[in-house]
């Protein structure tokens, strides 16, 4: 049987992060219950924000000079179009 080096890779992070997923679920757990919701809320603060910067929208001028070059015949009428005109 052969074993990539990937395989191999892959499930020695996938322990790594069950390991930390349980001593993280034993911290919490060590917590009192109005710190355990305070972290839930700090938590959903966290998603929020990074759903946020994930939908930006283009700014004003982002574009400016990345058109350099424009046909000087640009505006008219294309040869496609002439039995339609």
């Amino acid at each position: 049987m052969h074993i990539c080096c990937e395989t191999i890779i892959f499930v020695t992070l996938i322990n790594i992060c069950v390991m930390e997923a349980s001593v993280l679920y034993q911290k919490i757990h060590q917590l009192p219950f109005y710190m355990q919701q305070e972290l839930l809320d700090y938590a959903e603060f966290l998603l929020s924000k990074s759903r946020k910067r994930s939908v930006r929208k283009p700014r004003f001028g982002c574009m400016k000079g990345t058109f350099v070059y424009m046909s000087d015949d640009f505006n008219e009428p294309l040869d496609d179009f002439k039995e339609y005109m």
